[in-house]
């Protein structure tokens, strides 16, 4: 009679999720008229970290060719933060510069712009410390701790909890 042998699995072969998804962002993408989708998602790098702050890319228009001539150049719309709009329009030099070296020729002649949130999540700010004497107080309802640091960590915690 022979031996069984245990079957061994085989290598996991997981994709990235990115790779999933690639046609289906990618479909998106040209439904806005983006043909690379790393204008959106490399914004910050492309237009710089202080109008990104403030802009991102919405669509690209483009107009429709005519039979014979050259295609003309698309039109960036930007979403810009109402109180911004004015500062990022007189930017709309640096930013065609950028965004034109980024595809390598003149694929954007202007840029328009629409007033609304970014849409991009903000980070929370960040909580202000707990009052010391909170701190002190909560300090020394604690009793003996014997390590110093310990004790000051836990203390804040207690007060920051209490704040909250």
């Amino acid at each position: 009679m022979s031996k069984l042998r245990p079957i061994k699995p085989g290598p996991i072969s997981a994709k990235p999720l990115s790779l999933l998804l690639n046609d289906v962002f990618a479909e998106a993408y040209a439904k806005q008229g983006f043909a690379a989708r790393e204008l959106v998602t490399r914004w910050a790098q492309i237009a710089g970290p202080e109008i990104a702050a403030h802009a991102e890319p919405l669509k690209m228009q483009w107009p429709r060719p005519v039979e014979g001539q050259p295609q003309e150049p698309a039109t960036l719309v930007l979403r810009v933060e109402g109180p911004m709009a004015l500062e990022i329009q007189h930017s709309a030099h640096v930013i065609l510069e950028r965004v034109n070296r980024f595809f390598g020729w003149s694929a954007v002649g202007k840029l328009a712009f629409r007033q609304a949130p970014l849409s991009r999540a903000r980070r929370p700010a960040r909580p202000a410390p707990p009052d010391p004497k909170t701190v002190a107080k909560v300090a020394e309802s604690l009793g003996e701790i014997e390590d110093e640091q310990l004790k000051t960590a836990l203390a804040r915690l207690g007060a920051a909890i209490k704040r909250n």
